[in-house]
């Protein structure tokens, strides 16, 4: 007995085992990463739930549980200031807040659990970026998140090519050998030639600690992520795994 199998139930096959999406990535994205001395200090921030290299889909957002900002050792609840705003259909927010005294603003949000149901798990990134006004010092200050990257390079002011240093921690201690992801924020002049270039993957050390070089200019994001300690009910009432991010946006520039 012979059989013929058609080349598009091949090629449908094919797609139903390969993975559904590529990294999920919680934005938190500054207006500006530096504000200048002159002229308007008012920092806009979008908060988009996204695959970034790819430019979507986006994924729905439910109202974050904390939004705010850590700056001069101190913390401000934000989340007054957030607004709904749609993206592709989608629930994303923004939110503006008036700088009005020299220091390094670590603007931080704990997003609402997303349910995968592609991986089945839930998915909790928290995610920060530092905004400098005339300062350079507190970039390094820890919000206390869950899990959390702690940078050791200063995460502004960094050319092309530079290198971006952390150490990954999850209840205020080192994670070994933690995984991280890291996308680039594609302006659209970027195809990637296979999809394992989408995704950097990188791990950390013994010692909890990661380095990664930014090859073009640009929002980059560093996702460290780890496995929830208690699992949550799925929409089905059976429990379900929880990924943690520690998510860090870091700005390289072209150096002209």
């Amino acid at each position: 007995m012979s059989f013929f199998v058609r080349p598009a139930l091949v090629v449908a096959a094919l797609l139903a085992l390969a993975p559904s999406a590529h990294a999920h990535f919680q934005e938190i994205l500054p207006s500006a990463d530096i504000v200048p001395e002159q002229g308007d200090r008012r920092v806009k921030l979008d908060l988009v739930f996204t695959h970034p290299f790819e430019g979507g889909p986006t994924m729905e957002m439910g109202p974050p549980v904390q939004f705010g900002v850590l700056a001069d050792g101190r913390k401000t609840d934000l989340k007054a200031a957030l607004v709904r705003k749609p993206v592709e259909g989608k629930t994303a927010f923004e939110a503006s807040y008036q700088i009005k005294a020299p220091g390094d603003y670590v603007f931080y949000v704990e997003p609402a659990p997303y349910w995968e149901p592609a991986e089945r798990k839930h998915i909790i990134h928290y995610a920060k970026v530092v905004v400098d006004f005339g300062s350079g010092e507190g970039w390094d200050k820890l919000v206390g998140l869950p899990v959390e990257i702690e940078p050791l390079v200063r995460p502004y002011g960094l050319w092309t090519g530079n290198q971006f240093r952390g150490i990954v921690r999850k209840n205020g201690k080192p994670v070994p050998f933690a995984e991280i992801e890291v996308e680039w924020v594609n302006d659209g002049g970027v195809k990637a030639p296979a999809d394992p270039f989408v995704t950097q993957v990188i791990k950390a050390d013994s010692s909890g600690q990661f380095a990664y070089t930014m090859p073009r200019a640009g929002w980059w994001g560093f996702a460290a992520l780890v496995e929830g300690d208690k699992p949550m009910k799925a929409p089905d009432g059976k429990p379900a795994s929880v990924e943690l991010g520690g998510v860090m946006w870091v700005k390289a520039v072209d150096m002209k």
